[in-house]
């Protein structure tokens, strides 16, 4: 993987003059009159408007008088104020605006007069109060006194548009941006326009509601009474008159298992927060943020999220060193300007009441952890570390979730404090075929596959990768280059999921484990011939994710089909650390910069820049490698960052590894399974108490400062003193120095891993009663980094077990009915969905409420067995 390539050539752009309030500015064709006046510096107010959304012209308030030159060459002037969002300009258009004609300034008068008839007076309690756009046009382009005397339209707020997202609708004013977002940028019709009309005062309904925004609710609208049943489905929904009622998505009849959230109702988005900030008003707001502050009352900090590998630019907003608020941060390159819900929503888990503040020790009479003081504890883990070195050695596991300079002090001190490369970070399915393609086409490769090329691709193919579940901001991208039609999308899954429709994706219906043998089959004379001639062409892109590593053959066959299309390759992890921990050599086989532990110059090179005697020739142990041997007592202590054992591979290995070790020292954010096993128990930072970088999925550094004021320690800190107590200088206490190390290891050119080659493996097959399971962790699910935020919460998906129609048909059951899926060690039983999905097939969600699939050790590929209810 390269950072250039052979691109599409773009056509040169055709620019052309307007003149704006006397002002001649040049733009390219085709750009709308209100971003010309942005060119020129000149305001024009707007609410409706916004970059990233197709033109409404639903709020009318930036209007302006615009005069065009006809055929011979004379300005004529339009008969009535154009809504300047709307209106592209063209040679020689001549726009006044309120700043220079009074027409357009007693439009726009007008207009804010209008829009301000129905809108409450409650700016005092509204979210939205001291950074509201309505308040502040209302000032400048408004009138001074209302001379409406009237009766305001009014509505019983809020209504629940999901558990997080709430809507009052009496302060809208219909620019539509929310209904907007959802249709052509998420691609979740959550949200829309009803009625028809201003309506009438009051409560007052005559034959039919005026426009509101709102989700569907049959009496809400007024058209019907639902029955018993459908009120059911959502109890805590407001209905009219602050009863409960139905809040379906657009439809009012029941939803099924497989469309609903776990609160019950119809799923929403996963970027439904979006709507909340390019809200204009106060009318979406977020059940947790609701009436908690104010925006004088804040301090705002540019960051980082930490949910996913797309590095999304964030704003994170804290009152009195408490976080109650996260935003999008604007960076075109990366997220533009929205995130998920997720990294919007889930932060309370950095500050959660199993948080760890002090180091604990296990107290030998009790065998309780007890608090303890730094140098005790360190002392004792030093000490600890000393004597397993001397009994067989030491295993490292520092998780996936680190940031650079962190994952590098994990890497450092496992071989120049312990001498070993028994180090992984990887909290998730691995294999050998994986290290050599991480080592190839990932390992200190730099900038390589963009956002931007994504979205211009020509054709991606997706490979053990479910964008929307598994990196959204993605998932965006692609979507948006899909309406674009500057490229098509390619999936390789047992089923076509909500984002595969989404992104009007081609599906190649593939069952767990034989995603090589389809892969084979994209070549010239292939059965996907015509899908090998545009990877073929300049701009393709071939994306592969993490789970790609569960399927045998599948990274071999990746890289060979990017080989002989010569499509550039990507590769997309889950978990936010995983691209610069593996940039620093948090692998066995793998020292920083991508150097080979087994190439004598590379570890010269390492040991020059770290000031050691040398680094360990052998390639260490993987994670699974290092927990069997610590199980059997082949090494004397396990050092452990954040990572849970259920979400490995073997949570039973894990369990008994940790029990077994002779010594375990933990570094970690809260409480864990983990701590239970812990001797030694050193507290760590989250990220929003330390300064730090993530490497996003494209190679792209994003560094991001401290948000709060602490005295936590980063795993940096607390290894680099653990070092100093072990009698070495790690050298990593301060920030500058790590950087300078990393910079001195950047750009190896020597010798680097090929490219895996591993044979087709056997297609898995299943007999009667049995499936071969497909699983994947859904954006919203049990893990921990969402606990504190119940409102997010509701909005995940509902778990579901999902069959073919007739391989349910064979079991006996019906859409809906509860289906039991048993594998060596426990058995999960979740509602049945339908799907369009190849036979002998079932999906599970890896790690939801009452579905965790490595508990019942199964994976992805497994041949699990099917019961249905009667069976049981």
């Amino acid at each position: 993987m390269t950072a250039t390539t052979d691109r599409p050539t773009e056509a040169p752009v055709e620019m052309l003059t307007v003149t704006i309030d006397g002002v001649e500015v040049q733009v390219p064709k085709g750009t709308l009159v209100i971003r010309a006046a942005e060119r020129a510096g000149i305001q024009i107010p707007r609410f409706c408007d916004h970059p990233l959304l197709a033109p409404a012209g639903a709020c009318r308030q930036c209007l302006v008088d615009i005069s065009t030159p006809d055929r011979d060459g004379n300005l004529r002037a339009m008969p009535k104020p154009q809504a300047s969002c709307t209106i592209e300009a063209t040679p020689g258009m001549v726009v006044a605006t309120q700043h220079t004609s009074d027409v357009a300034d007693k439009a726009q008068h007008g207009i804010m007069e209008f829009l301000l008839i129905n809108h409450p007076l409650d700016c005092p309690v509204c979210d939205k109060g001291g950074e509201c756009p309505l308040q502040n046009q209302a000032m400048s382009n408004g009138r001074s006194a209302t001379r409406f005397t009237d009766i305001k339209r009014t509505f019983p707020k809020p209504l629940k548009i999901s558990t997080q997202i709430l809507l009052d609708r009496d302060r809208c004013i219909l620019c539509q941006r929310c209904t907007r977002f959802s249709a052509e940028i998420a691609g979740d019709p959550f949200i829309a326009l009803q009625g028809r009309g201003g309506g009438t005062p009051g409560r007052e309904v005559h034959g039919m509601n005026g426009s509101q925004i709102g989700t569907f609710d049959s009496r809400v609208l007024h058209f019907a009474d639902p029955d018993a049943e459908l009120r059911a489905l959502a109890p805590d929904v407001a209905g009219p008159d602050g009863e409960p009622g139905l809040a379906g998505a657009l439809a009012s009849g029941p939803v099924g298992a497989a469309e609903a959230d776990a609160s019950g109702r119809p799923f929403a988005s996963y970027f439904s927060g979006n709507t909340i900030q390019i809200c204009p008003v106060g009318a979406l707001t977020s059940a947790s943020y609701r009436f908690r502050a104010r925006p004088f009352d804040l301090v705002s900090t540019e960051s980082v999220a930490e949910h996913d590998a797309c590095g999304s630019a964030i704003r994170v907003d804290h009152r009195r060193g408490v976080v109650v608020r996260r935003l999008a941060g604007e960076d075109p390159e990366v997220n533009e300007e929205w995130i998920t819900d997720k990294d919007r929503f889930a932060y309370p888990w950095q500050s959660a009441p199993d948080r760890l503040t002090v180091p604990l020790v296990r107290d030998e009479e009790t065998g309780e952890l007890v608090p303890t003081s730094w140098s005790e504890a360190l002392d004792l883990a030093a000490t600890a570390l000393r004597r397993a070195q001397e009994a067989g050695g030491v295993g490292l596991l520092p998780g996936g979730r680190l940031t650079l300079e962190d994952a590098y002090a994990w890497s450092k001190f496992a071989r120049v404090v312990l001498g070993t490369n028994d180090i992984d970070h990887r909290a998730r399915v691995h294999s050998a075929e994986e290290d050599q393609f991480l080592a190839q086409h990932v390992a200190a490769t730099g900038l390589g596959v963009t956002f931007r090329d994504l979205e211009r691709a020509g054709q991606v193919l997706l490979v053990g990768l479910e964008p929307e579940d598994e990196a959204g901001t993605v998932f965006l991208r692609l979507r948006k280059g899909v309406l674009a039609g500057t490229v098509q999308v390619a999936t390789l899954a047992p089923f076509a999921t909500r984002g595969t429709t989404k992104m009007r994706a081609r599906l190649l219906p593939t069952v767990p484990g034989a995603e090589a043998h389809v892969l084979a089959g994209i070549d010239a004379g292939g059965p996907e011939e015509d899908l090998a001639r545009r990877l073929a062409a300049p701009g393709a892109v071939v994306v592969v994710g993490e789970r790609a590593a569960a399927a045998p053959g599948t990274l071999s066959a990746v890289a060979a089909l990017a080989a002989r299309t010569g499509a550039r390759l990507a590769w997309v992890p889950r978990r936010a650390g995983e691209r610069g921990a593996v940039d620093a050599g948090t692998l066995p086989a793998l020292l920083p910069g991508g150097r080979l532990v087994a190439d004598p110059a590379a570890r010269v090179d390492v040991a020059a820049v770290w000031g050691a005697d040398r680094v360990p020739a052998a390639p260490g142990r993987d994670l699974t490698g290092i927990l069997a041997a610590a199980r059997d007592g082949a090494l004397g202590a396990l050092v452990v960052g954040g990572l849970e054992p259920r979400d490995l591979p073997d949570p039973e290995l894990a369990r008994a590894a940790l029990a077994a070790a002779g010594f375990v020292l933990q570094l970690e954010v809260r409480r864990s399974e983990v701590s239970a096993h812990a001797d030694v128990v050193l507290p760590v930072a989250p990220p929003v108490e330390k300064a730090g970088t993530f490497v996003n999925w494209e190679g792209r550094v994003r560094p991001f400062g401290q948000v709060l004021v602490s005295r936590a320690l980063s795993d940096r800190q607390v290894l680099d003193a653990l070092a100093a107590e072990m009698g070495v200088a790690l050298g990593l206490g301060e920030l500058k120095a790590t950087h300078a190390e990393l910079g001195e290891l950047a750009g190896w050119e020597g010798q680097r891993a090929g490219s895996p080659v591993t044979a087709l493996a056997p297609v898995p097959a299943a007999g009667p009663g049995r499936a071969v399971l497909a699983t994947w962790k859904p954006q919203l699910d049990a893990g921990r980094l969402q606990d504190g935020e119940p409102h997010l919460a509701g909005t995940a998906h509902r778990p579901v077990v999902r069959l073919s129609a007739a391989t349910a048909a064979a079991l006996g059951v019906r859409d809906g009915a509860a289906v039991t899926v048993a594998g060596p060690r426990g058995s999960i039983t979740l509602p049945l969905a339908v799907t369009t999905m190849p036979d002998d097939v079932v999906w599970l969600p890896e790690n939801s409420a009452g579905s965790s699939v490595r508990a019942i050790g199964a994976g992805a590929g497994a041949v699990v067995t099917l019961l249905s209810e009667e069976d049981r």
